[in-house]
């Protein structure tokens, strides 16, 4: 059986982490032939190239299944040392996760509430579409996920989450100047709201309404955050799907019309993690199920 010698596991991760040999070299306190002389040595025994010589450079898929068993491995490694009491005075453990925008604006936060003081942690949250945080998670850079996709990544395990239920919505005066007659065509026409160009959902609930092809109007404003896409739609820039907990005080108070009452959109979201048994894992997890049972549909 062909082993990973550690050394050479670690000097490929602070490759990618570094992003070129010099860097890592420096970061090693190594020269930069050692680091390339490691890193050819772990593609020989694995018989795989690891790395894409770009600067910066990037893994491959065999790559991503190596970096990922280095952060876990140096996750163990200082859960060990925490543990046997060697940690430094007041160290506290990191722990990254890839989360989406909206669940980042409703309810996640709440998570960081519910984590217990021990074992100390820190987060470090990385955002990103539900539809391709477990590609981060996939590439080993974040421990865990909350994702669209019920597949879990190798060497994760998965669990669903709940709905979160988004509303479509525009600013009474938009509705009255752009939706006015048959709401089916006007969406095809109107101003449109979108986090960024890989945002579907208003693109996914137009061809749902007509049972065709056709997506939302081409004329449509990109604003990147989920306070920023409310504010923009509240603003009577354009109609969007807001997360359901954003959308109802202003439904109430009458600065937003809901567009289709009887056509809410569910997206159902899971929490995948590494299948370790980390102390710290464990508490962000059952802080993450317990938040999301409060907020979101079952």
């Amino acid at each position: 059986m062909t082993e990973l010698p550690l050394d050479q596991v670690r000097t490929l991760l602070a490759v990618v982490d570094e992003g070129t040999f010099d860097a890592a070299a420096a970061a090693l306190h190594v020269t930069p032939s050692a680091v390339s002389q490691r890193v050819k040595a772990l593609e020989q025994r694995t018989g795989r190239v690891l790395l894409v010589r770009t600067k910066p450079v990037r893994p491959t898929e065999s790559g991503e299944v190596v970096v990922r068993f280095a952060r876990q491995l140096a996750r163990l490694e200082r859960d060990a040392r925490a543990e046997l009491g060697l940690s430094g005075a007041g160290e506290a453990t990191r722990v990254s996760v890839a989360v989406n925008a909206d669940s980042l604006a409703t309810w996640f936060l709440e998570v960081l509430t519910r984590v217990p003081q021990e074992p100390r942690l820190c987060f470090e949250l990385r955002r990103e579409d539900e539809s391709r945080t477990a590609t981060l998670l996939r590439e080993g850079l974040v421990m865990a996920a909350v994702t669209s996709s019920p597949d879990a990544v190798a060497g994760c395990s998965v669990r669903s989450l709940g709905r979160m239920r988004y509303l479509a919505a525009a600013s009474p005066e938009f509705a009255e100047r752009h939706l006015g007659g048959s709401l089916r065509e006007a969406l095809v026409r109107a101003p449109v709201m979108a986090f960024d160009r890989s945002d579907d959902l208003q693109d996914a609930f137009v061809r749902r309404l007509l049972h065709s092809r056709t997506g939302a109007s081409a004329v449509r404003h990109h604003v990147p955050t989920s306070e920023g896409f409310l504010a923009s739609v509240v603003a009577g820039l354009g109609w969007g799907l807001i997360p359901e907990t954003q959308a109802e005080p202003y439904l109430a108070d009458g600065r937003l019309v809901q567009l289709a009452p009887d056509r809410p959109v569910d997206v159902p979201l899971y929490w995948q993690q590494w299948k370790l048994d980390s102390p710290a894992l464990v508490a962000v997890t059952e802080a993450v199920t317990a938040a999301a049972s409060g907020t979101l549909r079952r």
